[in-house]
């Protein structure tokens, strides 16, 4: 017998395409894609927005979030498909939501970044955690998760709201002093519910 491995070809099945519209930045978007295209994939492959990353696309590090309806969304782990009447707000149409350009702007006056790789999906994630903070949504640090409450965006609490984001940089001192400063601007901070 011989011991070189077959050269056997594989075919690779393809699934159905469908059509689907997606509401993009503002935007309607018409793609076709297979039903089981995670959005990361649509926005990146089939639209052309590239700003999302592909980190590990297992929604445990955070690059790739975007904002579905103003909130906070691994969009490799949601289909494109779920997303149709939805609003989708990626890194390339942040500055149309509230906080965006002000996020944006602290991010760069904080040195917020190293390699840039997450810093899309860190944006994004701070604009849809002061929204949360701005209706009284309690995290992990809130000391009393059953009564309505101020949120008050101290470091603790930013960082425990942003903990879904992995910056491998290790930014994470700039990361907060940045939103920390956005809050200061008048994006969110001391909010109530």
């Amino acid at each position: 017998m011989d011991d070189q491995p077959s050269s056997r070809s594989v075919a690779v099945r393809s699934g159905p395409v469908r059509t689907i519209g997606l509401h993009v930045n503002g935007e309607h978007r018409d793609i076709e894609c297979d039903p089981r295209t995670t959005l990361l994939d649509a926005l990146r492959d089939h639209i052309g927005l590239t700003g999302s990353k592909k980190g590990c696309d297992r929604g445990q590090c955070g690059a790739c979030t975007v904002l579905v309806d103003d909130r906070r969304v691994v969009s490799c782990l949601m289909l494109a498909v779920s997303a149709q009447n939805h609003r989708i707000t990626t890194i390339e149409g942040i500055d149309q939501v509230p906080s965006g350009s002000t996020l944006q702007k602290a991010f760069i006056d904080h040195d917020g970044f190293q390699c840039g790789f997450c810093t899309p999906g860190q944006i994004c994630s701070a604009v849809g955690m002061l929204d949360e903070a701005k209706h009284g949504w309690p995290s992990a640090a809130t000391a009393d998760v059953a009564e309505p409450h101020d949120v008050v965006l101290d470091d603790e609490e930013i960082r425990e709201r942003l903990s879904g984001n992995i910056c491998r940089c290790g930014a994470y001192v700039n990361i907060v002093a940045a939103v920390r400063s956005a809050t200061d601007e008048g994006a969110a901070g001391e909010v109530s519910s």
